[in-house]
């Protein structure tokens, strides 16, 4: 971070419309300010920083508070990385307001409840918000040009991950910053449509769905870690319930180990037991009901 005052703020001439507005908080933690949206980096516990962001904060910069930001987007690594990622996000606001997107109200019911608002992409792309969920709608028309590998037959789209399918098969529809996630997701979560829609194929580490279907294959006759708690009878290790490939369900057998508390760290898809190194365990256990 630089040494510039608490409480000055900055403004960046290359921000265009909407503008931003960078300054110190009261805290003098770095922030920034895009529209109605607000951005800070937070420092982490563990060291380092991350990209936290609040809505509508009406104060000026040098009067906000840690409290006043509720989401957090991911790790920074320093001070560029966070005004890259604010600007990133002034392009894409800028965009979303250039691509004229409509606010409405109408009744219509959704697989996730009635709708409470909705937003116009284009004819036949509307996004509807429920109390507790939403997603998209496509016409029959519009829902014939998605994919057979990922179309759905009703033409809902749900707003987690589904709604990827909708940008990347109107990507004119979206904003740059929207089209990079939907690929992502894409990526992660349906890789075999995206190799067969892109012609290419998907290498370890660029999609995790790939990646945890090559861990479960390697791991298909290793324990692994399915429960784990801090043993209070074995100082210094975790108690862990661990099974064959990580399996679930009635009949599954499963077993007990100690590992040590420095090395247990769970990773992508889970802890794998070393059994030339990590003991089975028989004693009195931690685990609630554990016979």
């Amino acid at each position: 971070m630089n040494a510039s005052l608490p409480h000055e703020t900055l403004s960046d001439p290359t921000s265009g419309n909407p503008e931003v507005e960078y300054g110190r908080s009261a805290e003098g933690f770095l922030a920034a300010r895009v529209g109605e949206t607000a951005f800070a980096m937070l420092p982490a516990r563990r060291g380092g920083h991350y990209l936290a962001s609040g809505w509508r904060i009406g104060r000026p910069i040098a009067e906000w508070q840690r409290a006043d930001f509720y989401g957090y987007s991911g790790a920074l690594a320093d001070e560029p990385a966070f005004r890259s990622m604010v600007a990133e996000n002034a392009e894409h606001q800028r965009e979303k307001r250039a691509l004229g997107r409509k606010d409405l109200r109408f009744a219509a019911n959704t697989p996730w409840g009635a709708s409470q608002g909705a937003t116009l992409y284009a004819d036949g792309v509307v996004c509807h918000s429920t109390a507790g969920h939403g997603g998209f709608h496509l016409s029959a028309e519009r829902n014939r040009r998605v994919h057979p590998m990922l179309r759905s037959e009703g033409g809902w789209y749900e707003e987690d991950a589904e709604w990827a399918i909708v940008a990347i098969t109107f990507p004119q529809l979206f904003t740059a910053f929207e089209r990079c996630c939907a690929e992502r997701t894409i990526k992660d979560s349906w890789p075999d449509a995206w190799e067969a829609i892109s012609g290419t194929t998907l290498q370890p580490g660029e999609s995790r769905e790939k990646d945890r279907r090559a861990f479960n294959h390697e791991h298909a006759r290793d324990w692994i870690v399915v429960s784990a708690i801090t043993s209070k009878r074995v100082s210094g290790f975790v108690e862990v319930v661990a099974t064959l490939g990580g399996k679930r369900g009635p009949g599954t057998e499963e077993r007990r180990f100690l590992v040590p508390s420095d090395e247990y760290q769970i990773g992508r898809f889970g802890f794998v037991i070393d059994e030339a190194r990590h003991q089975v365990y028989g004693g009195p256990s931690d685990f609630a009901g554990w016979r």
